[in-house]
């Protein structure tokens, strides 16, 4: 009774947190299993930024736990449920009154806590002990985060790190300041450490997470010769020695200072690839959104970057059909789309959130006008990213390999510095290593080519 399966819906931030209780566990002596239906428990790590993510995590749970209840009159067991993350923190004992049969629900500051209570859920099966009720644990922790991370996983190509928690901006819409807290950040030489050890387990490229990894330290460190915390933090990251690529996700505009931009200039390790949230480019709506910037303001980030680095990608988050906006609301956003010409982003639907200020505005725009607006920027998108990965056609681009391709024989996967995926005909000895590639053809989403043999 000692196989886990765990299921992630969300942000690299829920992978981070996935891998870190997957190493928890292995360590206290269970085993992380691939699937469900090998698994003695199974954990749901949610999400609540969307409402489709909640919706798609109670859809499973309801499922499994329905197979659990056919399982129990068949006189046979079903796998433990228990749900972990973002909604357990958001939903806590609400969840039991629609999911009662749950065997676990454990917030995002309490994940360093999920071996000791399945032991004390195995032990009662086992005789040991009472049967508890659904075990719920969602108080916030000081230190939550010392107790969870420097937890890695096996060998792995390319890492998250976290490097922060929590987030103090309270945009209107978002839930993630009620699920992860106020802003926390980890010490830099934990940081380090944990990276080092990546490093000589054979990770090769690092990606630094935070809710707003640019204002990493703000709280708790000093900025020193005129570089902010979280430029001594990248400059510490990219001397260790056996890290090739550094990346870091998701900044906020207002808090990329110019010393965070110079890093792009004077870092070689740090990919030329940025996630920049922009939302809307309407300062009516970034102002009902309380996104403190203009679209000047963050038009000035994107050349201030590309000026320091010319080759930079860009990618975002816009949300469409914010309750408000309006037809020239959303051209505003249509013409900063077109400005920028994004090479990737993530394009929502605003749906209302509970718990949010944005709530109180309602839902104002036709699901059918939210619907034409996500088509009109997914036809532009798919237009800039096919355009960028064209562009590539006949360069030879640095590639990390990360491994087999999910389809084609003899094929593999790696990413260039830019984060676009390139698919080549390779071999197994490959993996973990940086290759050039010369690309010979292009799709929206993907790039082909060959090994270049020096």
């Amino acid at each position: 009774m000692n196989r886990v399966f765990i299921k992630t819906y969300g942000c690299q931030m829920n992978e981070r947190d996935s891998e870190a209780v997957g190493a928890l566990l292995r360590a206290r002596g269970y085993c992380i299993v691939a699937s469900e239906e090998e698994a003695d428990v199974v954990l749901l790590n949610t999400c609540s930024v969307r409402d489709q993510a909640e919706q798609k995590a109670l859809g499973k749970a309801g499922r499994l736990l329905r197979a659990k209840r056919t399982a129990a009159a068949n006189g046979t067991q079903a796998p433990l449920l228990g749900i972990i993350g973002c909604m357990a923190q958001n939903k806590g004992h609400a969840l039991v009154d629609s999911l009662p049969d749950l065997d676990l629900i454990v917030g995002t500051q309490k994940f360093h806590q999920v071996p000791t209570h399945l032991d004390h859920i195995m032990e009662s099966l086992r005789g040991l002990g009472p049967r508890p009720s659904t075990i719920i644990d969602i108080a916030e922790e000081e230190g939550s985060q010392n107790a969870i991370n420097g937890h890695a996983p096996g060998r792995r190509v390319s890492a998250f790190v976290s490097v922060m928690q929590g987030c103090d901006m309270h945009c209107s819409y978002c839930i993630v300041p009620h699920t992860r807290g106020a802003e926390r950040s980890r010490r830099m030489e934990d940081i380090v450490a944990e990276v080092r050890a990546l490093a000589a387990a054979g990770t090769r490229e690092v990606t630094l997470l935070g809710q707003i990894v640019n204002r990493y330290g703000a709280k708790e460190f000093r900025s020193s010769g005129g570089k902010s915390p979280f430029a001594q933090l990248l400059e510490k990251v990219h001397a260790v020695e056996g890290v090739e690529r550094v990346r870091f996700t998701s900044p906020h505009p207002t808090a990329f200072r110019r010393d965070i931009v110079e890093c792009f200039r004077d870092l070689p390790k740090l990919c030329e690839h940025i996630h920049l949230p922009v939302q809307s480019g309407s300062d009516r709506m970034l102002r009902a959104m309380r996104r403190p910037y203009t679209r000047e303001r963050f038009l000035r980030t994107v050349d201030a970057l590309r000026d320091a680095c010319p080759q930079m990608c860009f990618s975002t988050d816009i949300i469409v059909g914010f309750p408000g906006e309006t037809d020239a609301d959303f051209a505003e956003t249509l013409a900063l789309f077109d400005e920028v010409r994004f090479d990737m982003a993530f394009i929502f639907k605003y749906s209302t959130r509970s718990g949010t200020a944005a709530a109180a505005l309602g839902d104002t725009v036709p699901r059918e006008v939210k619907e034409a607006r996500n088509n009109m920027l997914l036809e532009r998108l798919g237009a800039f990213s096919l355009a960028r990965n064209q562009s590539l056609v006949g360069t030879e681009q640095e590639v990390l390999v990360e491994g087999r391709a999910r389809r084609g024989e003899g094929v593999f996967m790696g990413r260039n510095r830019g984060n676009r995926k390139v698919l080549f005909p390779g071999t197994a000895d490959m993996e973990g290593r940086l290759l050039p590639v010369r690309i010979s053809r292009a799709t929206t989403t993907v790039v082909f080519g060959d090994v270049v043999k020096h």
